[in-house]
């Protein structure tokens, strides 16, 4: 229990609730907000069975965010659990079927940051674009040469946005407003929206090939796990951009390197990489099962991505805006008090 912290330490009664990789003012908020049952709270994340406390059998609802990974050891150590409430849209970090063999529900936050993602994607789009990560770094060091710095207008470029969800339309409003061309894939077009927006649907790989930019919205799926990997960077515009704020197991980090360092790609803005849960929990990774061989692989790899200057990286902060934090927290209070209603929302299944 080193990496975490808990603000309570009286055994919790039946019905009681546990909250992993919450602050201060999170706490707080959920306290203020949450009626009818023991809280306790957690700062750190939770991947293995030995890091729950002694009481914690008696919880029935869990709470996690996407650093923590929930397999079939942390569900069995938990025989009152009935509930867990991510509070993210993606739960490829939770064992849904795990979860649903024993009958506990699992509940995800659908919607919180369309806007909110979109706008980080546009900031990552406009760093590289303009070359500002590259300015920041050498005005800051008293350099005030212009020379490598000439960027590149959106105006008149073509976007290619893998996946519509809320999100994905979001960044094509954006887009609109930028004055760019908009091409989307999506194995569920929404043919209302692209003739509201005025976007077209093109295959993926007709998609890679015609985009300056390339951003990816889709959740991560074993069918689309590596989805930019060594078969599809051929396949993009030489001298695209690449942008990642979805997951990171949908780029191949390798295949990635390899597509910096041939020019394929000119450049990538990551907020999300393959293996970040590696760092976010660097302080239990030699005592965690979930970090295999092949993942601190990844991380090796990764390192080398934090020294690219034709890289900008952000730890997984696209969904962090004051308003996006809040209304994650409505709607899991929301799927917490329904499910104590027993009219359970917001449900995912396997």
């Amino acid at each position: 229990m080193a990496a975490t912290t808990r603000t309570e330490h009286e055994p919790a009664s039946h019905g009681s609730t546990c909250f992993f990789e919450t602050g201060p003012d999170e706490q707080a908020y959920l306290t203020e907000h949450l009626s009818g049952s023991t809280l306790h709270f957690e700062k750190g994340a939770l991947t293995t069975a030995e890091q729950l406390p002694h009481w914690a059998k008696s919880v029935e609802v869990l709470s996690v965010f996407v650093h923590s990974h929930i397999g079939p050891d942390i569900i069995d150590a938990l025989p009152n659990l009935k509930l867990i409430a991510s509070r993210s849209t993606g739960v490829d970090h939770i064992n849904v079927q795990a979860a649903e063999s024993r009958g506990i529900a699992v509940a995800n936050v659908p919607t919180y940051g369309e806007n909110t993602v979109a706008e980080h994607t546009f900031a990552l789009i406009l760093s590289l674009s303009r070359k500002v990560h590259k300015a920041i770094v050498r005005a800051g060091s008293g350099n005030f040469s212009v020379e490598g710095l000439q960027g590149f207008d959106l105006k008149g470029k073509t976007i290619g946005v893998v996946g519509t969800g809320h999100i994905g339309l979001h960044v094509i409003r954006i887009a609109k407003g930028f004055g760019m061309n908009v091409v989307a894939s999506d194995p569920f077009p929404n043919r209302i929206a692209s003739e509201i927006l005025g976007f077209t649907y093109v295959p993926l790989d007709e998609l890679m090939s015609e985009s300056d930019i390339v951003t990816l919205h889709a959740p991560l799926t074993p069918q689309n796990r590596n989805l930019i990997g060594m078969e599809s960077i051929a396949k993009f515009k030489r001298g695209a951009l690449l942008i990642n704020t979805a997951r990171g197991g949908l780029v191949d980090t390798q295949a990635l390197l390899k597509a910096l360092d041939d020019g394929i790609l000119s450049g990538a803005g990551l907020d999300v990489i393959e293996g970040e849960e590696v760092f976010s929990e660097e302080k239990q990774m030699l005592g965690n099962p979930n970090i295999t061989d092949e993942k601190l692989k990844t991380a090796v790899r990764n390192l080398s991505l934090l020294q690219r200057s034709d890289l900008v990286i952000t730890p997984h902060i696209a969904f962090d805006s004051r308003e996006a934090v809040e209304r994650i927290l409505n709607t899991t209070i929301e799927n917490i008090n329904a499910f104590h209603a027993g009219a359970s929302q917001n449900l995912v299944h396997s």
